[in-house]
């Protein structure tokens, strides 16, 4: 359960303002009155993506021992944390919508804008914190539902209430504390005293 709720809200957070929630808000534009197949795009896009990524971090943690890991993971954290402070812009290529419909165009540009993105990498490195593939990719899953349901639902009206730029200090000081708590071998109930 730790695991799960750990993912679910590292990634809520570090989604705010992420390169694909504005996506979700371009979406939303683009394909106006189609939000539910724009919705389960962004789904099943996150789920094999996460999935994937959780399962590459299961590997690394099997392959490395677990005070390396800890030291790999902790500083990683700690990089996502300065990452996370650097607002995300979509590029040109992504704000130009394809022809194929709201379902197959979200599918495609969420799944490639997630590649290499803060949130996958950081779920690379949950999945090797918490080896557990399917409580990792629920959570981080959920996460990035919870961050972009409400984008693609409420489009612009959230942005303009929502202050997306501060998020982005929130997502860091998470990002942050994990690692400072991986790296002291603190354990707080988050599963972070096995490394």
């Amino acid at each position: 359960m730790e695991a799960l709720l750990s993912s679910l809200g590292m990634v809520a957070f570090a989604e705010m303002g992420d390169k694909t929630q504005l996506l979700s808000f371009v979406l939303a534009a683009r394909f106006r009155g189609q939000h539910w197949p724009i919705i389960a795009g962004i789904f099943i896009a996150t789920v094999v993506n996460h999935a994937l990524a959780a399962l590459a971090g299961d590997w690394v943690a099997m392959k490395v021992s677990p005070d390396v890991m800890r030291w790999v993971l902790g500083l990683a954290f700690l990089a996502f944390a300065a990452w996370a402070l650097i607002p995300d812009t979509l590029d040109e290529d992504e704000q130009n919508t394809a022809r194929h419909g709201a379902f197959l165009t979200t599918l495609v540009l969420f799944f490639i804008a997630e590649m290499g993105d803060k949130t996958q990498l950081a779920t690379v490195a949950l999945g090797a914190q918490f080896n557990n593939l399917l409580a990792v990719t629920m959570g981080t899953t959920l996460g990035m539902m919870i961050a972009n349901v409400p984008a693609v639902l409420l489009g612009e009206s959230l942005a303009k209430r929502f202050p997306l730029s501060k998020m982005r200090f929130v997502a860091a000081a998470l990002f942050a504390i994990f690692g400072a708590l991986i790296l002291l071998k603190v354990n707080f109930g988050l599963g972070l005293g096995g490394l």
